[in-house]
């Protein structure tokens, strides 16, 4: 995932998303590191505090590939009509 990236363009600290998120510091690194799975909703709510679409967390904005952390596998995410 792109959080850190986003964070540093927004100049934001992993610790005030995670303020934000109500939850720990530690418990979002976890959810954004390689192993973590946070479900759709806990995407939604990074994306949203942060300001920017879902998507962006895995691809810049414009990309319409995002790459599975997981399998590696290349998705097409369709934009929004």
């Amino acid at each position: 995932m792109r959080v850190k990236e986003l964070l540093k363009e927004k100049g934001m600290t992993a610790k005030e998303l995670a303020a934000r998120l109500g939850m720990t510091e530690t418990g979002l690194s976890i959810a954004i590191s390689d192993k973590g799975n946070p479900p759709l909703k806990r995407l939604e709510e990074i994306a949203a505090a942060i300001g920017v679409e879902v998507t962006e967390l895995f691809a810049p904005k414009g990309d319409n590939t995002i790459v599975c952390p997981k399998c590696g596998t290349i998705l097409e995410v369709k934009p929004k009509e």
